[in-house]
């Protein structure tokens, strides 16, 4: 049966403008970016199909060209509309954040950098460099690594803070395994920078680790 002859209320979209997009299965939403089933299915067919080949909404939405096109009802066409879609997403997040001082808005902070490292194969860290008033000036992904350990540079995450005129910075990086407990080397890292960038008046006012749930606060746990 065709979704256009099943009753209003159950239609994805019509059941969106009615009750909003939170009340849609991951199914249901996959469905109404699809459009289109294929010969014997549904979008919302195709949608739980493809959900069930990929385990799960989020291992679709990271997956790469390759693997994404290898699936029925998808290509090159909307891998890239997906992509679109995810960009809008984290620049809308962006503008959240930079509408208050970062710690008037912690989580609008942990929403952003969500969408910035989760979905990173290998450890990333980053720093949001903030001005006087602890307004975001700018993202910046600094340092890339392997799946377990990333080398940071003090001297560079100075010279980058230097750059961008910082006041403040929140440090972040990644666990691609989703655990966020602190490393000791994440603690020590930690001082590390604290006291290079206190040379130059810059403040560290939290380091988060973003793994699968809420990013963890470090400043929250008291170790900085």
């Amino acid at each position: 049966m065709s979704i256009r002859d099943w009753p209003a209320a159950e239609r994805p979209r019509e059941k969106l403008l009615e009750q909003g997009s939170g009340s849609l299965s991951d199914a249901e939403l996959l469905a109404i970016f699809l459009r289109t089933g294929v010969t014997g299915k549904s979008a919302v067919d195709l949608a739980r199909h493809l959900l069930n080949q990929f385990g799960s909404l989020r291992a679709l939405l990271e997956a790469d060209l390759v693997a994404f096109s290898k699936q029925l009802g998808l290509g090159p066409a909307k891998f890239a509309q997906l992509q679109a879609v995810l960009e809008m997403s984290r620049r809308h997040l962006a503008e959240r954040m930079r509408k208050k001082p970062a710690l008037e808005n912690p989580q609008a902070v942990r929403d952003y950098l969500k969408s910035m490292l989760r979905h990173e194969p290998h450890e990333v860290f980053g720093c949001l460099f903030l001005d006087s008033k602890h307004q975001v000036l700018v993202f910046e992904a600094l340092f890339r690594g392997s799946i377990d350990n990333t080398s940071v540079h003090p001297r560079e995450v100075v010279k980058r803070a230097l750059a961008n005129n910082a006041a403040a910075v929140i440090l972040c990086h990644n666990h691609p395994s989703g655990n966020t407990d602190p490393s000791q080397a994440d603690r020590l890292l930690t001082k590390q920078l604290q006291k290079a960038l206190e040379l130059i008046d810059v403040r560290v006012l939290d380091h988060f680790i973003v793994g699968d749930g809420e990013p963890l606060s470090m400043a929250e746990y008291g170790w900085m």
